[in-house]
């Protein structure tokens, strides 16, 4: 138990600095490190998701990191998506679900790193009272949330990469901004693996203690930190719960 919430600490705070609801990277550590079933693994991780970004998201917003306007309209439209996912994840064999799961946290990873390191050039904001910004946010909020709710992942690096390419957020606005955009998904796809009793209450609460303290003081780091750490933390995190789940 005291080893689980100093893991959990340590996941929170490196979530909290990339922006990353992490209920991938959590998943990976319960299933490979503690051994639990992949589904319980989802619908916890996906829970715990919820409460590590609502701390997170209070000191995002603190810092002036967050979009709030694009996050919760965002938010919104991914949390009906989310809650169909989950009960098409629920469907699918574990030994699939495993695979599934650790292909989309590569792929987000690869995603990033030629958004982030190859692409050249300042984004430029796509303003609120264009016709493209609704098209932006609906799209947005379907895709993030149905891959939340089907993949257990919190699907923050898809976040990221859609609001800096569609919405023209700065890398810092959007690191932030995507924990306002976890909470009413992550929110709504617990719900629906909570509905078919594949969230362990007990392990959510131990999760909670380490990753939520973990991520409050994370989030502070992130305005802080070097624009060239912040990019190899946004990159290397999905990728790496990815290898955990491939070996």
């Amino acid at each position: 138990m005291v080893e689980l919430i100093f893991v959990m600490l340590f996941i929170g705070l490196l979530l909290g600095f990339i922006g990353a609801g992490g209920s991938g990277f959590m998943i990976a550590i319960l299933t490979v490190g503690f051994g639990y079933p992949i589904h319980l693994a989802m619908g916890t991780a996906l829970a715990a998701m919820m409460f590590t970004s609502l701390s997170g998201t209070i000191s995002h917003i603190r810092e002036r990191n967050t979009d709030i306007i694009s996050g919760l309209l965002i938010g919104i439209v991914g949390a009906v998506a989310a809650w169909f996912g989950a009960g098409i994840a629920l469907s699918i064999p574990e030994s699939v679900i495993t695979w599934l799961t650790a292909s989309m946290l590569a792929l987000s990873s690869i995603a990033l790193f030629l958004r982030l390191v190859l692409a050249t050039g300042d984004s430029v904001p796509l303003k609120k009272k264009t016709i493209r910004y609704p098209l932006a946010v609906v799209s947005l909020g379907l895709i993030t949330g149905f891959l939340s709710g089907t993949f257990g992942i919190g699907a923050t690096p898809f976040i990221q990469l859609g609001l800096m390419l569609l919405l023209g957020l700065p890398m810092r606005l959007a690191a932030g901004t995507s924990m306002l955009i976890i909470l009413p998904i992550a929110a709504a796809g617990g719900a629906g693996y909570y509905w078919a009793d594949s969230l362990d209450v007990p392990l959510l609460l131990t999760v909670l203690v380490g990753t939520m303290t973990g991520s409050y003081l994370g989030a502070k780091l992130t305005k802080r930190a070097p624009q060239k750490l912040l990019k190899i933390g946004i990159i290397a995190t999905p990728l790496a719960a990815a290898l955990i789940l491939f070996f």
